[in-house]
């Protein structure tokens, strides 16, 4: 194994290491980057790993992102010779796998290209270079020789629409770019220690594959019949090797339970067209945290039979304003063309713009679903720069908005389902009133909490409930740091009244509002009686909530004398 670091930017380095029999992984390790794409926060960085396998024939699996340029192609040349490489396999076309393909293809001008027909398509429009390519299909295979005998499994949507697998039978190695990988970033090559990593691994799921679970089953689906895997080798963080079975039972078993939501909502974005696929994700976030199933689809790629069909079966349309010229523009105008055929009155829409320099105005096409009678889900998403951090926070809380709307009428049948003289005596558990902030970057947010409750005094420690379709629950993640303000039993009702009210997306929760900052970078609430400032340490997963083990790092009293606000409910089967 042999580490490589860039003598200018100490935190980016590389791991060279052999993971099966002629078969050699490339980890771009970044340690210091804590958002992923903006829309995501990172607490340990992340990797971007690239793989050689040698056989008679010598294939590249994936490259690394543009940053790290001269580090990854040092620690390739002192793998391989470039110019002997005879296939580079695409998983996807996302840059920060794909960031150097050029520079591959300078260096090994012969080389094939393998990957998907929109993969390769893609690629044209990225190099302005001819190559040699091959398309590949669900099944078809590759032999390099000496056993190592490749089959190709198409896994569309995860998370990008030309993703696909590749198994080496010979190795059993099952090759998956994003899917099945994290944010992580270690000397580890592999997931050794599960309690280390689950908690990254879980929201990584959450943020990029939950809103295309139906996508992920299919591609389990293939993948049951490779046969054995033994090791995963994912393009983010670790690759798997001694939890494949258990990560691998955890994936499917979150997408089963996505995919059995009662309600569905559909996104077409166009990939590849300004920022429409990132903004997409971050309301297909905000959406899958409400309980309400996604489908998203590639309106570049979109066969509109299948457009028709998702249409028919979903409650909210979501749509990203495509491209107003081009060749793309003429293949997204049909595609909405079927989606405006094809919607009935019952269902709710919202549009966001894709700043992409050229987007259809999203005017005129509100105005055409509004006279078909679809409800508006949100106030239109207008993008006016390149995105930032409140720009995907406004999305998640759009998302959020949309799936609250549509599971309203589910919660009122269950509230009423539940037996009067349990609910009664749930009721009785008398709670305190508290608010959490917390503050991350450019992103803040604040909640109302009541399910409180201290849980160790060693370290010092408590638990919150968190409801998953709260916005705030993106700022409490394991390490995420947050301030619990304790509210008074004598002065409680104005901020308890400010902060039950229903924010637009995007709104700042804070306006009115007096604060100061804490040490750790949340607002503090001036009027509440005391504080604490936290750190997320754990999370546990409930149905509808999340258990947010917190320790202490400090705390203070604003006013000895005052008792802490107490709530007392007559009911137990909501707030």
């Amino acid at each position: 194994m042999v580490a490589v670091v860039n003598p200018v930017q100490k935190r980016l380095t590389t791991q060279t290491a052999e993971i099966a029999p002629d078969t050699v992984t490339i980890r771009s390790l970044d340690w210091d980057r804590d958002r992923f794409d903006i829309e995501f926060g990172l607490q340990n960085g992340t990797t971007y790993n690239s793989f050689i396998i040698y056989g008679d024939k010598t294939a590249l699996v994936d490259t690394s992102h543009e940053k790290f340029r001269d580090l990854y192609l040092d620690a390739l040349k002192g793998a391989v010779d470039p110019s002997t490489l005879d296939y580079l396999i695409i998983s996807h076309t996302e840059p920060d796998h794909s960031g150097l393909v050029p520079d591959i293809l300078a260096l090994a001008p012969d080389i094939t290209v393998v990957g998907s027909k929109v993969a390769l398509q893609f690629l044209e429009g990225l190099t302005h270079t001819p190559f040699k390519q091959k398309i590949v299909k669900n099944g078809d295979t590759l032999d390099l020789g000496k056993g190592h005998e490749l089959q190709f499994v198409m896994a569309p949507n995860l998370h990008w629409p030309d993703t696909i697998f590749t198994y080496d039978a010979g190795t059993q190695t099952l090759f998956t770019c994003d899917a099945f990988g994290m944010h992580f970033c270690s000397d580890a090559t592999y997931d050794e220690h599960l309690a280390t990593i689950e908690a990254d691994y879980r929201f990584y799921y959450e943020c990029l594959m939950a809103p295309n679970a139906r996508s992920v089953l299919s591609a389990m689906k293939r993948m049951a019949d490779l046969g054995e895997i033994k090791q995963i080798a994912t393009g983010h963080g670790p690759l798997l090797y001694h939890n494949v079975q258990e990560l691998t039972r955890r994936y499917k078993e979150w997408s089963q339970a996505k995919t059995k939501a009662e309600t569905t909502a559909a996104v077409f974005y166009v990939s590849d067209y300004g920022y429409s696929d990132r903004l997409s994700q971050a309301i297909a976030r905000g959406i899958t945290k409400t309980g309400v199933a996604v489908d998203m689809m590639d309106l570049r790629v979109a066969d509109p039979q299948e457009v028709n069909e998702l249409v028919s079966i979903a409650s909210a349309l979501v749509i990203a304003a495509p491209p107003s010229s081009g060749p793309m523009s003429t293949v997204a105008r049909a595609a909405i063309s079927t989606i405006l055929a094809a919607v009935h009155d019952k269902q709710v829409v919202g549009l966001f713009e894709s700043y992409g320099g050229d987007d259809e105005p999203v005017d005129p096409l509100l105005s055409r679903f509004k006279e078909l009678n679809l409800t508006e889900a949100f106030p239109a998403i207008r993008v006016k720069d390149v995105p930032s951090e409140q720009t995907y926070q406004l999305c998640d809380e759009a998302g959020t908005d949309l799936g609250q709307l549509l599971s309203r009428d589910r919660k009122i049948k269950k509230v009423k389902a539940i037996d009067n003289e349990l609910e009664k005596a749930l009721g009785r558990i008398s709670t305190g009133l508290y608010i959490i902030t917390a503050s991350k970057g450019e992103v803040n947010g604040a909640m109302l909490a009541s399910w409180v409750s201290q849980a160790s005094f060693q370290p010092l420690g408590f638990t919150v409930a968190v409801a998953k379709d709260r916005a705030i629950e993106s700022l409490m993640q394991v390490g995420d740091r947050f301030v619990l303000n304790i509210l008074a039993e004598d002065n409680y009702q104005a901020l308890m009244k400010h902060f039950l009210k229903r924010f637009p997306p995007g709104a700042d929760r804070f306006a009115g509002v007096k604060t100061r900052t804490a040490e750790n970078g949340s607002p503090i609430l001036a009027d509440s009686l005391a504080y604490l400032e936290c750190e997320v340490s754990s999370r546990m997963e409930c149905s509808d909530h999340w258990i947010v083990y917190s320790t202490v790092d400090a705390g203070k009293v604003a006013t000895p004398d005052a008792q802490t606000a107490v709530h007392h409910r007559k009911i137990g089967n909501y707030y």
